[in-house]
């Protein structure tokens, strides 16, 4: 919780730190009080029935919380805000976890506030385990780098570690020694934990790839990568090409099914205020797409929508959408 707290999130003696994090999620546990109070800072609690990016705001002014915590999605709607019309010189540091964190959202948040966002990646069943540290450059859209006591690798399909730049599976070696923070398996379930847990290595069920620093990018999770006529497509980069288009508030990613390709890309997106659904507006997106990624990973299909399915942490529920298309084809 140290770790987490003192050393990711940047906690001081004397601060007052917030996590946006429902009581259901695990972060609400280690990313909110244990490691925050014993790194000496205050806890913030701010609870709200119906959430409001304004009030957001509004809280961590008035109220000069110093260190703030929140997923991707809470930063998406913070930045519809004027955030240059707020005082921000109290806020010493901001972090984001919960999903992988998009450059562009990156960039505004600095370009408004003049804060540099520095991403972490855990599970439930871990602390932070890969993170931008204080002490590292950030490389937006990067995780960030191995945390200490934590054995990372990335295997590919036949089990050796992959090389740099290629695509595999995020894992938590186990078998030199037990690293403090992992669980100790599901609870009266150990068919699963044996299928997550096996020769002394942690399986997470997340893709990424490591570049020659040692900074890890997320791909996304092994049931969301798309198989496209030969091509695996992680559905982040294309979420990420996605969000810099003006008129996409947020956005999802997913596989449908395809006689001849296998699977084409679909894009589930919630529009900015302003605009309103259309043909032209959804060739225009399908034309951004192509521009500021490979060709083949434009999304074929693309269906506006009024919100995302999330779960109470506010990680958008791509199986939700895929099980949507599934019963809608019959």
């Amino acid at each position: 919780h140290i770790l987490t707290a003192k050393f990711w999130q940047n906690c001081v003696s004397g601060g007052l730190h917030l996590t946006v994090a429902e009581t259901g999620w695990a972060k609400a546990s280690w990313g909110k009080l244990y490691g925050q109070w014993l790194a000496g800072s205050a806890v913030m609690a701010y609870d709200y029935d119906a959430f409001s990016a304004r009030r957001l705001v509004e809280v961590v002014q008035n109220y000069k919380v110093t260190t703030f915590c929140a997923p991707p999605t809470i930063y998406r709607y913070l930045l519809k805000e004027d955030l240059a019309a707020y005082d921000w010189s109290h806020l010493a540091y901001a972090v984001v976890a919960g999903e992988p964190l998009n450059p562009e959202i990156y960039n505004q948040f600095r370009a408004q506030t003049g804060l540099t966002l520095r991403e972490g990646y855990g599970q439930t069943e871990l602390t932070v385990v890969v993170a931008t540290f204080p002490w590292m450059d950030p490389k937006p859209g990067s995780m960030g780098r191995p945390a200490p006591g934590y054995d990372v690798d990335i295997l590919a399909s036949d089990g050796r570690s992959c090389e740099v730049g290629e695509e595999g599976e995020i894992v938590i070696r186990t078998d030199k020694r037990l690293p403090f923070g992992i669980f100790g398996g599901y609870y009266r379930n150990p068919g699963l934990t044996r299928s997550v847990w096996r020769d002394g290595i942690y399986h997470t069920g997340d893709v990424a790839w490591r570049d020659a620093d040692g900074y890890l990018w997320f791909v996304g999770r092994t049931d969301d990568v798309i198989k496209s006529s030969g091509y695996r497509i992680g559905p982040f980069e294309v979420e990420s090409a996605l969000l810099e288009h003006r008129a996409v508030l947020e956005c999802a990613v997913t596989g449908v099914p395809d006689p001849e390709r296998g699977a084409v890309v679909k894009a589930t997106i919630v529009l900015a205020k302003g605009f309103a659904p259309s043909e032209e507006l959804k060739k225009d997106i399908q034309s951004h797409v192509k521009r500021v990624t490979a060709p083949y990973k434009y999304p074929r299909v693309v269906e506006f929508v009024p919100a995302l399915p999330k779960t109470i942490s506010g990680k958008i529920r791509r199986v939700e959408i895929r099980e949507g298309d599934r019963a809608a084809k019959g």
